[in-house]
């Protein structure tokens, strides 16, 4: 065994003489056994993954049927944090990996938990088809604006003029904003919400995993060691300040608004909640329509 295992175990039991602390409330819904986890200190990651938690104690789904997919990079690991089944699969292709879940056993309610470069540069593909074809599966995106396990790129979501490794004299590419590329290319509930809106979060989450069809929430989080180190903004705790300062909460807002610029004000809520027939509904209503009886609708 390790030294950092002895470690870790050693730092989660209790010293001599002293009775086990009480059971956390999130201990049926988080894998303990594997904390501390690998996030830097006021990474805005492990606040969703809390929120995450409270969204499925919430939701009241029971834990085996729900499926977590993770892609590569820090938001990544949260597949290894959550006691439910989960893939920790190959850069980019977590949607593509739920989408097989999902219609494979629809009965599942499948969640893919993984970042900006995951999900929107490397997976980009995937994410507008997957959303076309409104598979019923729901997305959340940790957004950090870099590639920042693996030293700080340019991602496709990093706001022009940022300082960054591949841009050290500022990002002069024009960057996505996940919201109007969400609801453009199909998307039935879309939301934004940053690391500070814990209560907003968390309910976006129960109802983007509540709705039928393809669900995305975007959380706008802090990556002090890089990105906020980089642009001189302070630590984790500072960029929280800046969010409760810079949020613009609308009731009613528009995703064409939804545009990040570095040191601007930006708009947070939900942005849309519409319907429309998930795949599955609809490749089983156009299959009965043409072949009548002969057709049986498909359930997995």
């Amino acid at each position: 065994m390790s030294i950092v295992t002895e470690l870790q175990k050693a730092s989660l039991s209790p010293a001599a003489g002293q009775t086990s602390p009480e059971k956390h409330p999130m201990d049926d819904f988080l894998r303990m056994d594997r904390m501390p986890h690998i996030w830097c200190s006021t990474c805005g990651i492990g606040v969703s993954v809390n929120c995450f938690a409270k969204a499925l104690e919430k939701l009241g789904t029971p834990l085996d049927d729900v499926v977590v997919v993770s892609g590569i990079g820090c938001t990544g690991r949260v597949a290894g944090y959550v006691k439910v089944d989960s893939f920790h699969t190959t850069h980019g292709r977590a949607i593509p990996f739920a989408t097989g879940l999902k219609l494979a056993n629809p009965k599942l309610k499948v969640v893919v938990f993984s970042g900006d470069g995951d999900i929107i540069a490397i997976g980009g593909n995937h994410f507008i088809n997957a959303a076309r074809r409104n598979i019923d599966i729901t997305v959340i995106c940790v957004n950090n604006f870099n590639y920042a396990m693996t030293g700080g790129q340019v991602a496709a979501t990093t706001p022009e003029g940022s300082i960054l490794s591949t841009s050290p004299f500022g990002n002069f590419e024009f960057p996505f904003n996940l919201p109007f590329l969400a609801e453009s290319v199909g998307a039935v509930y879309v939301a934004r919400w940053t690391s500070l809106h814990v209560y907003n979060q968390t309910n976006a989450m129960v109802e983007a995993m509540k709705k039928p069809g393809f669900s995305f929430v975007e959380i706008i989080a802090p990556c002090p060691t890089i990105f906020e180190r980089q642009q001189k903004m302070g630590d984790g705790l500072d960029r929280l300040r800046w969010y409760c300062e810079n949020s613009e909460i609308r009731t009613d807002p528009k995703t064409k608004d939804a545009d990040i610029r570095l040191r601007d004000r930006m708009v947070v809520g939900k942005f849309v909640d519409i319907e429309r027939p998930t795949y599955l509904d609809a490749m089983n209503k156009h299959y009965q329509e043409r072949l009548g009886p002969k057709y049986k609708a498909y359930e997995g």
